[in-house]
């Protein structure tokens, strides 16, 4: 919660700061901001696809041992009937 106030104080000092700038200094803020943010989004996507790398050798692993992955998401899926207590309620209380 104290993350969030901090959060929009601090946008809203920036957010002024660069209102009381020159449109020169706005532009190259939001310039850079915005060089710094693509940075960000193509180290995100890297990080992604060595994730999914990582994956998919696992699934070819668990293929070559035999596992059937699409069988087990299938059960995953199917919701499981609830099971009937052994006892009647009144017996447990």
């Amino acid at each position: 919660m104290a993350d969030k106030k901090v959060d929009k104080k601090m946008a809203k000092e920036v957010n002024d700061e660069v209102k009381s700038a020159s449109k020169e200094e706005q532009a190259g803020f939001h310039k850079g901001s915005l060089s710094t943010l693509a940075k960000e989004r193509q180290e995100l996507v890297r990080l992604l696809q060595i994730v999914e790398q990582l994956m998919q050798l696992h699934i070819g692993a668990l293929k070559e041992l035999g596992v059937d992955l699409e069988k087990e998401a299938k059960d995953a899926l199917q919701p499981e009937a609830p099971k009937k207590p052994e006892k009647p309620i009144e017996d447990m209380l």
